[in-house]
């Protein structure tokens, strides 16, 4: 599929985004404004009641430096995925808080594991994985690019990092992501650039670069066109030089013989 076709801006590509946004912190608001404690219905790991926590959770933040340092990572991964992976980009984002959260509720020390950091993960190690796997270019731009970005995340799916946040929920998004990356299948992309070695009317003998090279691929100093006039413009120019010098000893070895 040619990424023309493919890689188009609609407005799900941050509709979806800024629904998330808009959902968290109404949440949040609506939890600090009322003073709701709507945390213990955050995921419990091994509990009955905490298994609604994978649901809810990532609508549920601690404070407002928390909810603060997700929401930009939040929108741009979510953007980034609607328009680069459309196809299982709703895939990613619903399985991935429901994977990633039964995977925090199984693993995870008995607290309230709460915020989106571990939808982000989703989406870091999907974006990443599986632009290397399908090694297409724009792709594989936009896996280093995330790297650049937010490469320093990793130290938080270890534990003692720091014991306020949920190590076990990065490192559930993080496996999920990775899950997600090799079982869902994206198109088969085509690059729009071809090469002039590419087209099926390509002559290496007419090429001006092939014909440096031999048949063995060896390299092989073959003068240009305009190199070749140079020469002969010297030669003739070096021809006429001797035969005007000749001339001129035959006149002198005349006028000493006069």
């Amino acid at each position: 599929m040619n990424d023309h076709n493919h890689f188009k801006f609609s407005p799900s590509t941050w509709i979806i985004p800024t629904f998330f946004l808009v959902a968290i912190w109404f949440v949040f608001y609506l939890d600090n404004s009322f003073n709701l404690d709507l945390n213990i219905h955050g995921i419990f790991p091994r509990s009955f009641f905490g298994l609604q926590g994978v649901f809810f959770s990532p609508f549920l933040h601690g404070d407002l430096n928390h909810i603060a340092n997700n929401s930009l990572p939040l929108f741009i991964l979510t953007t980034a995925l609607i328009y680069f992976y459309r196809e299982v980009s709703l895939k990613v984002l619903v399985y991935g808080i429901l994977l990633s959260g039964i995977i925090t509720w199984i693993i995870g020390r008995e607290s309230y594991h709460i915020g989106a950091s571990g939808l982000i993960y989703v989406l870091v190690s999907f974006i990443f994985f599986k632009g290397m796997m399908t090694q297409y270019y724009r792709l594989m731009a936009l896996s280093l690019v995330v790297v650049i970005l937010y490469g320093g995340m990793i130290w938080y799916v270890f534990p003692d990092v720091d014991h306020k946040i949920s190590w076990e929920g990065h490192l559930a998004g993080l496996i999920t992501g990775f899950v997600f990356a090799i079982k869902l299948k994206t198109p088969d992309y085509i690059k729009d650039i071809q090469y002039e070695w590419e087209k099926p009317n390509f002559n290496p003998d007419e090429d001006a670069f092939m014909k440096h090279f031999d048949e063995n691929g060896n390299f092989v100093n073959t003068p240009e066109p305009e190199e070749i006039e140079i020469e002969k413009k010297e030669v003739l120019s070096e021809q006429i030089r001797y035969i005007y010098d000749f001339k001129e000893n035959i006149n002198d070895k005349k006028s000493n013989q006069i």
